[in-house]
C-alpha cells in the first residue's frame, strides 16, 4: 500500500497512479499558477514551491524583466542559455523567452538538467541545483557545493527560505500546513486493514466500539475504527484535534469548493449538515482513505463510492483535545 510522503517536499502517488501535488506557499499570480504547478513536477529534484520561489526571486513574476547582466524574461535566462535550453512549452512553434508559457517550463527543464549535472556533488541537492541555476554547474562542481561568493549563497538561501514556508490550508483556530496533512494521511494509511468498529477509534488509536449502528451492528467486541474515529485519530497525530462524529467534524471544518480540494481535505456524505453519516480523508486522484461500514476494513476507495456526496471540508485547529 502506498504511504504518502511529506507533501511539502515532493509529489507522491495515489492508488489511481496520479500525482499528489504540493501546495504553494509562494504567492503566484493566478494566470501562472497552473504552469508552475505542472512544470514544478518535471523531475524528483524539483517541486512547484521551489520553482515558484525561484521565479519570485528572479523576476517577481514579471515576464518583461531584463537584468543589468542581460538575463531575460520571467525566468531570467541569459540569451546563450535560452538558445540551448529554451523549449516551446505551449506548442505554438516558437521558443519565446518573453512568453511565460515557454519560459516557465524551460526553467523547470533547465533546473532538472543542472540537478543531474551536480548530482554527485556533496551537500544538499536542492541547494546545489539552485546554485547551478545561478552560477552554472561547473562553479558548483569546482566549489564542491554552493560557491562561497556572496551572491550565489544569498540566492540559494532566499529561495530555500521562501520555498519552505508553511502552506496554509485551513482557517479558524489555526493554519493547517501541508506537512500536517501528510502526517494525517500517513497515519490513516498505517491503519489500512484495521477492522471497522461502530463507535471505534479515538485520538490515541483503535478502540472497541459501541452499540449500535442504524442497521443494528455493534462494535462492542471489535477493536478498530469507524469513519469519524479514523479521521479523529489521523489528525490527532498531526496535532489537529477534531470532534468525534462526522457531522461535528463537518461543522468544525472550513467548507471548500470541490474544485479546490487538496490531499488531507475531508469528504463528507449525507443529505444535510446534521445528517452527515460518513467521512473520508482525500489523498488525491479521486481517492480517499476511509473506514466504510460494518464488515469492512480501513481502505482506499473512490470518492464517488457513495451517491450522497455532501461537501468538502478542510480541518482547522482546535485547542481542546478529544479524551
Amino acid at each position: 500500500m502506498v504511504i504518502v510522503g511529506a507533501l511539502v517536499q515532493a509529489a507522491g502517488e495515489t492508488p489511481a497512479g496520479q500525482a499528489i501535488g504540493m501546495g504553494l506557499s509562494v504567492s503566484v499570480p493566478e494566470k501562472y499558477r497552473g504552469l508552475v504547478e505542472q512544470a514544478g513536477n518535471t523531475c524528483p529534484e524539483l517541486s512547484p514551491n521551489v520553482l515558484a520561489a525561484l521565479l519570485q526571486t528572479e523576476s517577481e513574476f514579471r515576464p518583461d524583466r531584463t537584468s543589468p547582466a542581460g538575463a531575460q524574461g520571467i525566468a531570467q535566462f541569459m540569451p546563450s542559455t535560452w538558445e540551448t535550453d529554451g523549449i516551446d512549452g505551449n506548442g505554438d512553434g516558437k521558443r519565446d523567452v518573453w512568453d511565460p508559457e515557454d519560459a516557465i517550463p524551460s526553467s523547470a527543464k533547465y533546473l532538472c538538467k543542472v540537478a543531474q549535472d551536480v548530482k554527485d556533488v556533496p551537500g544538499d541537492k536542492q541547494s546545489n541545483m539552485l546554485a547551478a541555476y545561478n552560477a552554472g554547474p561547473y562553479a558548483v562542481i569546482k566549489a564542491g557545493g554552493v560557491p562561497v561568493n556572496g551572491e550565489t549563497e544569498g540566492y540559494v538561501k532566499s529561495i530555500n527560505a521562501l520555498a519552505s514556508k508553511p502552506v496554509p490550508v485551513g482557517g479558524g483556530g489555526g493554519a493547517l500546513t501541508w506537512n500536517q496533512a501528510a502526517i494525517a494521511i500517513n497515519a490513516a494509511d498505517a491503519q489500512i486493514g484495521m477492522p471497522y468498529s461502530w463507535g471505534g477509534g479515538a485520538a490515541s488509536g483503535p478502540t472497541t466500539g459501541s452499540c449500535c449502528s442504524p442497521n443494528g451492528s455493534s462494535g462492542e467486541s471489535t477493536v478498530g475504527f469507524d469513519c469519524s474515529g479514523l479521521v479523529l485519530y489521523a489528525y490527532a497525530k498531526a496535532g489537529i484535534f477534531l470532534p468525534r462524529t462526522a457531522a461535528e467534524q463537518y461543522a468544525a471544518s472550513e467548507p471548500i469548493k470541490p474544485e479546490e480540494i487538496r490531499p488531507g481535505d475531508l469528504i463528507f456524505f449525507g443529505s444535510t449538515p446534521e445528517g452527515i453519516h460518513h467521512v473520508g480523508i482525500y489523498v488525491g486522484g479521486g481517492h480517499m482513505i476511509e473506514a466504510p461500514r460494518p464488515g469492512t476494513s480501513v481502505r482506499y476507495g473512490p470518492i464517488d463510492s457513495m451517491p450522497d456526496f455532501f461537501g468538502v471540508g478542510r480541518p482547522t485547529t482546535h485547542n481542546s483535545k478529544e479524551i
